[in-house]
């Protein structure tokens, strides 16, 4: 199969300047990550604030039928072209789509409705760790020193949010049930993410429009077990706008940014960008939940983008044909 990734980035001649900017910015592997932690930030926001009015499987469950109804119209073609090459890779595909959709989705859903904002932006923050031992137990990888302190000022710059700006109230906080779903789903999403690297060489829509069918009928049987048990969408418009929400950007596009993220920086770095989902949730909580804005945010978000510089260092020296999804 002539490589349909690599004919996807390049412009051609002639194209306008907005067709020049998304080239510029598909490209651009912390443009495409940084957005698609943003999106999911948004999610973390939604999903506590449905927690009670939509049930957690049942929103995982039309969150991801939504995103396949969503990009079904501009992947369908990609897909059916594609299809054999999917069919072929039918195990790996049925462990992303699990591990990656169902799976991750689910169980952080389950999590936000037994456990604080404050616990889950910590938690979040232990990816790119997970994703680091995966990647030496699966493929033998070993950070390099850089990467290494990179994560661990990160790690300091989420703390440091996490336990507005104070040790005490860090050492105060308690796992609870709420905490070991997340961290589970974290755990999961790590498997995800390290065997993104052996996806099938497909379009990204192909693959994307795939996972999300198979995830969700992974999904359906739970969802119909949860109705059973009595649980209903309450809350009116705004549950069914919050849905939506989770179907368009935290879904379909977040999920595409941070698959070609993965592709062109690696899944290290790719994890390392998830330290931006706690910087961007204390954004969205000063801006839509009323909260203020103290010293501490400012401390940790300045030592967030410096773990990430640090652990990014460099990192643009390695082609990107060679983090590229192998083709069989």
């Amino acid at each position: 199969m002539v490589g349909s990734l690599e004919r996807t980035r390049r412009v051609p001649d002639g194209a306008g300047p907005v067709a020049s900017v998304l080239r510029m910015a598909w490209d651009s592997p912390w443009t495409l990550l940084a957005l698609g932690n943003l999106f999911w930030a948004g999610n973390i926001v939604l999903g506590r604030a449905v927690a009670g009015k939509v049930p957690p499987i049942t929103l995982a469950y039309w969150r991801w039928t939504g995103a396949f109804v969503v990009a079904f119209a501009i992947a369908w073609p990609h897909l059916r072209r594609e299809w054999p090459i999917l069919l072929r890779h039918w195990k790996l595909m049925v462990l992303l789509a699990a591990t990656g959709i169902a799976s991750f989705n689910t169980m952080s859903y389950i999590g936000l409705g037994g456990t604080t904002a404050l616990n889950v932006l910590l938690l979040q923050s232990a990816l790119p760790l997970i994703i680091i031992v995966w990647a030496f137990l699966l493929f033998g990888e070993r950070p390099s020193i850089r990467q290494a302190a990179g994560v661990a000022v990160s790690l300091l710059g989420v703390a440091a949010i996490a336990g507005h700006g104070s040790i005490d109230a860090l050492l105060a906080l308690q796992l609870n049930r709420g905490d070991v779903w997340i961290l589970v789903a974290m755990a999961i999403y790590g498997v995800y993410t390290v065997m993104l690297r052996r996806r099938p060489a497909v379009h990204p829509l192909s693959f994307l429009l795939a996972a999300m069918g198979l995830g969700s009928c992974m999904m359906l049987p739970f969802m119909l077990w949860e109705v059973a048990q009595g649980a209903r969408i309450t809350g009116g418009v705004a549950s069914w706008l919050a849905i939506a929400y989770t179907a368009v950007f935290p879904s379909f596009i977040a999920y595409l940014f941070f698959n070609r993220g993965v592709e062109l920086a690696g899944a290290a770095l790719a994890g390392q960008s998830m330290h931006l989902m706690p910087l961007f949730g204390s954004i969205l909580a000063v801006l839509f939940l009323g909260e203020a804005f103290h010293a501490y945010h400012g401390v940790g978000i300045a030592l967030i983008g410096a773990g990430i510089l640090l652990a990014s260092w460099r990192a643009g020296a390695k082609p990107a044909a060679a983090l590229a999804p192998k083709r069989t």
